[in-house]
């Protein structure tokens, strides 16, 4: 398979940025106190700055995120093209929610944690870094983030 032409950064933030707003599922990697691995999709909701999903308190995910400060990556896309988050995560209730998230966050995923038996909380995700790229002549250059600051 030929690549294409690398993308300008400008052009990749754009498509990470498209990526965010419409895909619906992400995969969720986390670790538990020992470094035992964890990796699940969840559905999420990007809100320009931050990430919204929502697992089961005592599901593995769920207990990582609660307990280990939030460390989190996420991954999205194919292996030919790729953006990776890592960030910090935030444990919420649904009360701590804005009026309207909880809305908003089904409407995009087609999940709604508030009609289950067990309530599940929600995590917010604060992208500390991110990465995009495609092929091997995008490896350059492929850090979007650091830091929590924006490169491009």
């Amino acid at each position: 398979m030929t690549a294409e032409e690398p993308r300008t950064p400008q052009q990749r933030r754009a498509d990470t940025m498209a990526r965010f707003e419409n895909d619906i599922d992400v995969w969720v990697a986390t670790a538990d106190a020992r470094g035992v691995p964890c990796m699940v999709p969840l559905s999420f909701r990007w809100d320009g700055t931050t990430f919204l999903v929502s697992t089961g308190r005592t599901l593995p995910t769920g207990r990582n995120l609660a307990e280990n400060g939030g460390r989190v990556r996420l991954a999205f896309g194919t292996t030919r093209d790729v953006v990776l988050v890592e960030g910090a995560a935030t444990a919420l209730e649904a009360a701590e929610l804005a009026p309207g998230e909880i809305e908003a966050f089904a409407a995009h995923s087609g999940f709604d944690p508030s009609s289950l038996k067990t309530p599940y909380p929600y995590f917010r995700i604060e992208p500390v870094w991110i990465q995009a790229w495609r092929e091997a002549n995008e490896i350059a250059g492929r850090d979007l983030m650091k830091d929590g600051r924006w490169l491009v």
